[in-house]
């Protein structure tokens, strides 16, 4: 998915610090004091209206002030243009008619719901994930998309369907083909790559993605269930199978290696298919005793 470049690329902003804007705000209240005594003393409007200029100026700049906690960010916007962005903890004065808009740069985490898709062989599969997000560019997430939450979680369902869609949910055809249950990690990876490019107009940073649930639909889940029993059992007949040739063929090589007894090929027949039904089978053998020819 291509990026466009941000409109707003994030800058520093120019703020003082909080106890150089409250020195400033105390002189303005001495001075407005100052000014009303010289009004009194020698009668001239001019000292009114000096001390109430700064009287107001003094209130006024009370709004200037803020603090920033660790791991947030304070977005300065001055007569709708973007002054800057300030992330250093602590207390700060700017200009109070300048509007702040408070950020948080930690990590958080956002559950997509549970999402109905097909997987690359058309099975309907429900899928969920985990997003480990925050944001890195604090201009993009507030100028270049409408409300980044929202914006999160449309593009991390949206990422979420196209990447159920390009894997299966199990093994198919090819053994090595990753799959939704069986390669987690490639999954997951994948998902972050492409979810990050989907917010990175956003400023936002996909820190990991995984999936918190994967299971087939309701309405194919049983004939699903039996499949996979099906595979499995016939997966545990084979090893069954190669292990009972394996030891037919040590027992025949013993008896002819020690010469305990010389079979016919007629004999050797009977011996094997006995072995291999009594190794094979899922029943316990019964013995049968020969009481000898009659």
């Amino acid at each position: 998915m291509a990026v466009d470049r941000a409109t707003t690329p994030e800058r520093d902003a120019f703020a003082l610090h909080g106890f150089v804007g409250l020195l400033l705000i105390l002189l303005l209240g001495g001075a407005a004091v100052g000014f009303i005594g010289l009004s009194g003393a020698f009668g001239n409007i001019l000292f009114v209206v000096l001390a109430i200029g700064c009287g107001l100026a003094a209130v006024l700049s009370i709004g200037g002030m803020f603090v920033l906690q660790p791991n947030q960010a304070e977005v300065l916007v001055f007569l709708g243009r973007y002054r800057g962005t300030l992330k250093s903890a602590g207390w700060f004065w700017t200009n109070p008619f300048t509007t702040k808009r408070k950020l948080s740069l930690r990590v958080q985490n956002f559950n997509t719901p549970k999402l109905k898709v097909n997987d690359a062989d058309g099975n309907p599969i429900e899928i969920a994930a985990v997003v480990v997000w925050r944001v890195r560019d604090t201009a993009r997430a507030t100028f270049d998309v409408e409300h980044y939450p929202q914006f999160i979680e449309v593009q991390s369902e949206t990422a979420l369907r196209h990447i159920a869609t390009a894997y299966p949910y199990d093994v198919g055809g090819k053994p090595d083909e990753p799959t939704l249950r069986g390669s987690a990690d490639v999954v997951g990876g994948a998902l972050k790559v492409e979810l990050g490019e989907r917010l990175a107009v956003a400023g936002i940073e996909v820190v990991e993605t995984r999936l918190t649930h994967l299971a087939y639909s309701p309405e194919i889940a049983g004939a699903m269930l039996q499949r996979q029993q099906a595979a499995a059992i016939i997966a545990a007949r084979s090893r069954i199978a190669s292990g009972a040739v394996g030891i037919v063929e040590t027992v025949l090589s013993d008896l002819a290696k020690n010469g305990v007894v010389k079979l016919t090929p007629e004999q050797k027949a009977q011996m094997v298919s006995s072995l291999l039904v009594v190794l094979t089978s899922d029943r316990g053998a019964q013995p049968v005793l020969s009481t000898g020819s009659t």
